[in-house]
């Protein structure tokens, strides 16, 4: 197949791009500068794209979209996080929906912030979605897709906390390691999350596949804060008794990004991808860490 990617050098990104050009794949990066000549150019701020620039490609993965835990939620800021997948997504979406001979299947961005905070229910595809700042962002991010619709087959990629050094855990890691590291809070949040060889290996398997719609892309076995601590620290050999009261991420932070990123609770199901036959590399949380973590 030839792939058009957005996002490309992103940490999801650039481990896809590495798994399709190994399985033989002719991978088309959608960048916005320095554009090579197997590359297309765009520029979303602009509103720019060459639609015809998407002939002869069968499937574009949309990655595109500014770092959600970067900075402060400023309202500024806030604006950037949304503008930057839904300008983004809906000039690709129109751009495919533009062009005869183009791609045939889109899998465009999403992420379970789509659902909010929901305490202890267990949420699939078919729930419904909730309130919050991500939760907005997600449902007009996948509703960018629609013009795409008349032409693709189009699959929102609502994706989980993805495990992996140059990712979340990133941020965990230092305290981890020094023995400091332990629950958020009360621990019982619920944390939904997926290796980052599963989030590729998801991503690969939907580009062969007829699904289309919502899809979760998180491993099977959603864990709570207090577990996924006390396993982070197995895995690493450390104890972690000490747990982090919530003022402090939120001074850091701020309350309504540490909310969100930390403390919210959201227990997904991937029903689509298990039904679909999708098989994990790493279904429960200990394998993936180890496997991430290369112990």
């Amino acid at each position: 197949m030839r792939i058009a990617i957005t996002g490309s050098h992103g940490l999801i990104g650039t481990a896809l791009v590495d798994r399709l050009v190994e399985l033989g794949h002719d991978v088309v990066r959608i960048v916005r500068s320095s554009a090579g000549p197997d590359d297309i150019s765009w520029d979303p701020a602009a509103d720019r794209l060459e639609a015809s620039d998407l002939i002869g490609v069968d499937a574009v993965v949309n990655l595109a979209g500014a770092g959600i835990g970067d900075h402060r939620w400023t309202d500024d800021y806030r604006r950037t996080i949304l503008e930057s997948r839904t300008k983004s997504t809906t000039l690709l979406a129109e751009a495919i929906a533009a062009v005869d001979g183009g791609p045939g299947t889109m899998l465009s961005g999403s992420a379970i912030g789509f659902y909010g905070d929901r305490g202890d229910e267990e949420l699939d595809e078919t729930s419904s979605s909730g309130d919050g700042f991500l939760a907005e962002v997600a449902r007009d991010w996948e509703a960018s897709t629609t013009a795409a619709r008349a032409q693709a087959r189009v699959v929102h990629l609502r994706t989980g906390i993805v495990l992996a050094e140059g990712g979340a855990l990133s941020k965990m890691l230092p305290l981890f390691k020094l023995g400091l590291g332990g629950r958020f809070g009360s621990g019982r949040q619920w944390m939904s999350w997926v290796s980052l060889t599963d989030e590729v290996g998801a991503i690969v398997h939907l580009l062969g596949s007829d699904v289309s719609g919502a899809v979760n892309l998180t491993a099977p076995q959603p864990v709570t804060n207090a577990t996924f601590a006390d396993t982070l620290g197995e895995v690493l050999h450390r104890p972690t008794f000490l747990p982090v009261p919530s003022f402090g991420p939120k001074l850091v932070l701020g309350a309504d990004r540490a909310d969100a990123l930390l403390f919210g609770s959201q227990r997904v199901q991937p029903r689509v991808l298990e039904a679909d036959g999708f098989a994990f590399a790493h279904p429960d949380l200990a394998s993936a860490l180890r496997a991430e973590l290369d112990r």
